[in-house]
């Protein structure tokens, strides 16, 4: 298997703008620059888009554990932080919130720290990576 994403940039740094794009067209076109990197201007940036991708890969691979181990999910939420310093990501956090029947919050916390390290994405990475779980009703 094989993802494809374009960047299209014109301009200089702190002037110009871009576009983002992806072969499945969920991103079309979509604006990215300097100022919605770095301050407050509508549009995407990298470490967003690393933000979604991690929260949605982590989210699936949780599912994936607890259905293998007889589990059925009602629903899972996960928010990601990508943390930046110095031009530099120095990590992710993970907050994953799960409605789950007849689990304990120790198995829970179990499966997370499991995927904390196993997902795809968060193998792919070379970055602290901490996970908080808990149980909603």
């Amino acid at each position: 298997m094989k993802y494809t994403a374009q960047a299209h940039w014109e301009g200089s740094l702190k002037k110009g703008k871009g576009t983002l794009s992806t072969h499945s067209g969920v991103l079309k076109n979509t604006n990215y620059s300097y100022h919605a990197r770095f301050e407050d201007e509508p549009g995407t940036n990298p470490e967003e888009l690393l933000a979604a991708t991690h929260a949605g890969c982590f989210t699936m691979a949780v599912c994936a554990n607890l259905t293998k181990k007889g589990y059925d999910p009602e629903s899972l939420d996960t928010e990601a932080t990508v943390t930046m310093e110095n031009l530099t990501i120095t990590g992710i956090h993970l907050v994953i919130k799960g409605s789950i029947q007849n689990i304990t919050e120790d198995e829970f916390v179990e499966v997370t720290k499991h995927e904390e390290r196993n997902c795809i994405i968060s193998k792919a990475l070379n970055v602290p990576i901490t996970t908080e779980a808990r149980l909603v009703a």
